[in-house]
């Protein structure tokens, strides 16, 4: 519920800190700036913390980081007084460590639940912003950070007659806070990535008949959960210093497995047995077998290939596997998926795939859902397909900079920042797990505590040195952005149409926004900027 705290809105709330977004970054965030004493508040649209996890709470949610990997590393008391229940856990455990985060922080008296950004303007004579939320209150803020995420834009439905559809329709990114019930229901599920993947098992266990409108097939792997056993809760516990030491300077951020061994390195009966390995143990481990999966386009072919195998092991029906198996595009260039039996699924009598490649929606009717081939009739359409990803958060709120240069123009042709954490012409507004840093290739959790804890150290420098703003410079932005494209040109990530390039919102540039070069040597360049005096900076 909208809390009653604040100022009527024609009185501006004048504060140091003013941060976007109650998620993990967004909790984090306040949590620090109130450390540094400064007065600091957050907006948050969801009625709680959690951010994407208060949301997403469609069957079978869960994730598909290690649960030891996402969650915070920075108190240790915290890190010994939660204990998760599984490897990679559901969506309810995880909301429920958010909200137990909270408490023990006390963070929801400095939090504006139901309330949403508007507007966040920079005044540049009184160096600060001016940030208009939904319900007309405004707030001052020498300092705005945007940890607004980067999925929390679900994509509305865009085919034609959806308004007009006769039962229920949900979109999986904003799913209601009330049991639905699929007991003798006929349900469609439009959307087969990482949502749809594991949506489909579970609601297939309730209805009465599950309709898959599969427009582009995802590779998936089985991710063997598994609970975890008070031993091995133990053992991580007492070591959790050491293992968040690794993780912070490792690729991805987790204690994942990595490797240097290309493919082409082993002989092909040393590398089936390492991926079937791989398969029978779950999760992400295929990411770790080889160093040269998403460089060398053949030998992502050979792994794309075991995989499909898979899927025709798996699946009975010959076609139907056919339809299932995914091609023309690289193995893990899209993000990589994880399931619970959603091969299995189409083994039952009740679930049928069908295959928008071949037959394409054309509309959605009072009572179903129309192909070129017919309407099939539904009571349930469950919408699961995707993000406006990575700034689609923050181009939804009108940002504009000095001179009232507008964020919609300053990003028309792709997100843009120096080190993914600010932008030229935006002086003192912070991105936090934005675009152009590791984001999508990294464990978000521990990216936001990187970012939060740069930004934070950077206000400190403001503050000690006399300072009102700081802002990238424009070459520098360029130069990073050159950096961030380059690398990324040298993998098969830009070849896949996924949220990962903008491909899959109609009329967004396509880009890559993403560093490619691991949180390890992003921590090391952030701190190489700060070291140096800051001097890609310019401050007033």
């Amino acid at each position: 519920m909208k809390q009653s705290s604040d100022r009527a809105a024609t009185t501006p709330r004048r504060l140091d800190a003013l941060i976007i977004g109650a998620g993990f970054g967004g909790m984090y965030a306040l949590h620090r700036a109130r450390g540094m004493g400064l007065n600091a508040h957050a907006i948050e649209t969801g009625d709680d913390v959690g951010g994407t996890w208060y949301w997403n709470r469609y069957p079978g949610a869960r994730c598909d980081v290690m649960s030891i990997d996402y969650s915070y590393s920075f108190s240790d008391e915290i890190q010994q007084e939660w204990t998760w229940s599984e490897q990679f856990a559901a969506q309810p455990e995880i909301l429920a460590y958010a909200r137990f985060v909270a408490d023990k922080l006390d963070l929801r008296r400095d939090i504006s639940f139901g309330t949403r950004a508007t507007a966040v303007e920079y005044d540049e004579d009184a160096a600060l912003w001016r940030i208009t939320t939904d319900d007309g209150t405004t707030f001052e803020a020498s300092y705005c950070l945007m940890a607004t995420g980067p999925l929390s834009v679900p994509k509305q439905v865009d085919i034609p007659g959806a308004d007009r559809f006769g039962g229920d329709l949900y979109l999986s990114g904003k799913w209601p806070h009330h049991p639905v019930d699929f007991a003798g229901k006929r349900v469609a599920v439009i959307g087969t990535g990482s949502s749809g993947i594991q949506i489909v098992p579970v609601v297939a266990e309730q209805a009465a008949q599950l309709y898959v409108y599969q427009r582009t097939p995802s590779f998936t792997l089985p991710m063997r959960n598994r609970e975890l056993a008070p031993d091995f809760i133990a053992h991580i516990k007492k070591y959790y210093s050491d293992l968040r030491a690794s993780a912070r300077h490792s690729l991805t951020g987790g204690v994942r497995p990595i490797t240097y061994r290309p493919l082409f390195s082993v002989s092909p009966a040393e590398r089936d047995e390492l991926m079937e390995g791989a398969w029978q143990y779950g999760g992400l481990a295929f990411l770790g077998l080889f160093s040269d999966i998403l460089t060398n386009r053949e030998a992502n072919e050979v792994v794309a290939e075991f995989v499909r195998g898979k899927i025709a092991e798996v699946v009975e029906d010959p076609d139907t596997a056919r339809r299932l198996t995914p091609r023309g595009y690289p193995i893990f260039a899209r993000r990589p998926c994880l399931d619970t039996g959603y091969y299995e699924a189409f083994n039952r009598d009740n679930v049928t795939l069908m295959d928008c490649l071949e037959h394409p929606i054309v509309e959605i009717t009072e009572k179903g859902i129309r192909t070129d081939q017919g309407e099939v009739e539904v009571d349930i359409i469950i919408a699961a397909i995707g993000y406006d990803a990575l700034t689609g958060a923050m181009l939804s709120i009108d940002v504009k900079g000095k001179d009232g240069r507008s964020l919609k123009d300053k990003w028309a042709e792709g997100g843009r920042s120096h080190l993914g954490l600010m932008i030229e012409g935006f002086p003192n507004l912070f991105v936090i797990a934005g675009p152009n840093g590791p984001s999508a290739l990294a464990n978000f959790i521990l990216l936001n505590e990187q970012n939060v804890d740069w930004v934070c150290d950077c206000i400190a420098h403001l503050r000690a040195n006399g300072f009102r703003s700081i802002e990238p410079r424009l070459e520098a932005e360029e130069d990073w952005m050159t950096k961030v494209r380059e690398l990324g040109s040298r993998s098969l990530y830009p070849t896949a149409n996924t949220w990962y390039t903008g491909a899959n919102v109609p009329g967004k540039p396509r880009t890559f926004p993403v560093y490619i070069g691991g949180l390890g040597r992003y921590r090391e360049i952030c701190s190489e900027a700060a070291a140096g005096g800051y001097r890609d900076f310019d401050f007033r």
